[in-house]
Parts: structure tokens; C-alpha cells; sequence
């Protein structure tokens, strides 16, 4: 048995199909406040084995206050990953202090295992949960469902992009999608970039390539709509409804270029607003593996005035 797929210190697979995942140190929650927040795992779909990570800030004075909900999907190429994982918790959970929301993390079905578009529809799943619980699930009390915000990184952005079509076309949920905000955002397509073409690239490009193999379904390639957004069928007026966007990108990020693509792609469909927000000399991911630093700080109140505002 051989290994034909792998991210180093994170994933393999083997040639009879099983896979091999390395978790980087995960974080336990608490019910007790710490930080500022409190955190407890949920089961949003038993038997598709999808569950979530509530993250429930400390609000003085009586509970009162509605607060909106921040939902979140992580990133790993749709392979790897968990809200569970160290930078994620801290990361999520600090914001929540700032941004005075609730968040929800959500753990969705992985590939290969579980090609494309099972991971849109799990997260897609976790507002159809959202509604149904507001009103049953304690930490869940305060939670203004009018004002829902979808935030994502990397593949997790990907994701906010297909939720946000999803919930949009979907009449009967009770959820309002008001804001996006995707970070460091994973899209390809088969035609290559200036940046995907230039020397010292192929590295990034093969291990990009890898995920989107074992991502999209048996017999689609990187113009799967999942991947490439421009062969998704979105009409003009679907468009125009479509929520309030903020596209984060890194400037040391090799996906820096495809985020700034879909910001513009999404100005010249028209979208209301469309907000472009560059961290310079940072990498991909930089608030997952640096949670505390001085530009997650930053990253985390522009969101947090990103919710303010819409």
C-alpha cells in the first residue's frame, strides 16, 4: 500500500483509498468563562457526523441584548481541518469578545472521503440548525437570527461563497444572510494565473493542484463551479441581492491573487458592496497559526466593524 497524496505533517492518502490525518494540538472548551468567552461543542447532524463549536462572549449587565452570529467554516483544502484545532479556538473565541457576537464553528464533512459538494452542503446545513435550535438551545438565546454573518478561511471561504448562493435562493429559511467576510480564499480554475505561470510557483501550484484532485467529484477538474466561480450560473438579478462582502488577503499569500480576482469579479457582477483588505507582509492563514498576534488583532476589529456596519 503506497502513498499517492500528502501534505506534510497533515494528511495523507494511500493507494486503497484510506487517509491518514495529523492533528496539530487541539483545544479542549470550557462553560466556565475564560478570555472573555465561554465555549461548548454541539451536534448539528448525528448521523452525518457534522457538529459545531459554540463560542458565547461575556455580556455585563442582564442577557438581554440581541447579538448577531458569526458562522464559521475552517480551511484545509476541504481535506483537513477542525474547529477544534488550537488557533481556530482562540482565534474565534477572542473574536467574539470583540465583535460582541456569537459564533458558531462549523465541522464539516471531509474529502476525499467526502467529495464536493458534500462540504457546502453540511455548512449549509448549520443555518438550517441555527433556526431550529434559536429558540431551544440555551446558548443560543441571544442570538438575533436577522443578522447572520458567514466567515471562512481558505477553503472555508470557498464555502461562505456557496452558503451565501445557497441561503440566498433558499425562500423558507428563517436565517438573513447579511454580511461575507472571506480570508486568504482557496479558488482555482484549469486556466492558470500569471502567478500560477511564474518561476519558483510549481510547488504551491502542485500541492493546490492535489486538493482540488481530491476534492471535486470523480471525473470534474479544476472548472468544477465549486472551484472556478465563474462557471457557477448566478443570474444578474440573483446578483444584486446578493449580502454585503469583505475579501481578506494576505500579501505574502500564493492565493493573494485569486482573492483579488474574486473581489473584482464580484464588482463587475455588481454586487452592493464589495470591500477589498490587503495585511501586508503576512502569509496564508496567518490568524490561525499566529491567533494572538498584533494582525490578528487588527484582522479581527476590521471584522468586527464589518458586523457593526451591516
Amino acid at each position: 500500500m503506497s502513498i499517492v497524496a500528502k501534505a506534510p505533517n497533515y494528511l495523507q492518502v494511500f493507494s486503497d483509498g484510506s487517509v491518514k490525518r495529523f492533528a496539530p494540538e487541539v483545544a479542549p472548551t470550557s462553560e466556565e468563562s475564560s478570555g472573555g468567552y465561554k465555549s461548548k461543542d454541539v451536534i448539528i447532524d448525528l448521523p452525518k457526523a457534522i457538529t459545531g463549536r459554540i463560542f458565547l462572549p461575556d455580556i455585563p449587565g442582564p442577557c438581554t441584548s440581541s447579538l448577531p452570529v458569526l458562522v464559521y467554516f475552517h480551511g484545509g483544502g476541504f481535506c483537513i481541518g477542525s474547529t477544534t484545532w488550537l488557533g481556530y479556538h482562540h482565534f474565534l473565541g477572542d473574536f467574539s469578545v470583540v465583535s460582541h457576537s456569537i459564533v458558531l464553528s462549523v465541522d464539516y464533512r471531509l474529502a476525499p472521503e467526502h467529495r464536493l459538494p458534500i462540504a457546502y452542503d453540511d455548512c449549509y446545513s448549520s443555518l438550517e440548525w441555527l433556526c431550529s435550535q434559536v429558540s431551544n438551545e440555551p446558548w443560543l438565546k441571544q442570538a438575533d437570527i436577522s443578522r447572520v454573518f458567514l466567515s471562512g478561511d481558505s477553503a472555508g471561504g470557498n464555502i461562505v461563497h456557496q452558503v451565501a448562493i445557497k441561503a440566498m435562493r433558499k425562500e423558507t429559511l428563517r436565517v438573513k444572510v447579511k454580511g461575507l467576510l472571506l480570508m486568504h480564499t482557496f479558488f482555482g480554475s484549469e486556466e492558470r494565473t500569471e502567478k500560477e505561470r511564474a518561476d519558483g510557483a510549481t510547488g504551491y501550484v502542485a500541492m493546490n493542484d492535489m486538493f482540488w484532485k481530491l476534492s471535486v467529484p470523480d471525473g470534474s477538474n479544476r472548472d468544477y463551479f465549486g472551484c472556478n466561480f465563474e462557471k457557477q450560473e448566478v443570474s444578474e438579478a440573483e446578483w444584486r441581492e446578493f449580502p454585503a462582502v469583505t475579501v481578506y488577503v494576505a500579501g505574502l499569500d500564493f492565493l493573494k491573487e485569486r482573492g483579488v480576482m474574486y473581489a473584482k469579479f464580484l464588482q463587475r457582477k455588481e454586487v452592493k458592496r464589495v470591500k477589498l483588505v490587503e495585511t501586508e507582509n503576512k502569509s496564508h492563514v496567518f490568524h490561525v497559526f499566529h491567533p494572538k498576534s498584533e494582525a490578528t488583532c487588527s484582522l479581527q476589529r476590521q471584522m468586527s466593524e464589518f458586523i457593526k456596519n451591516n
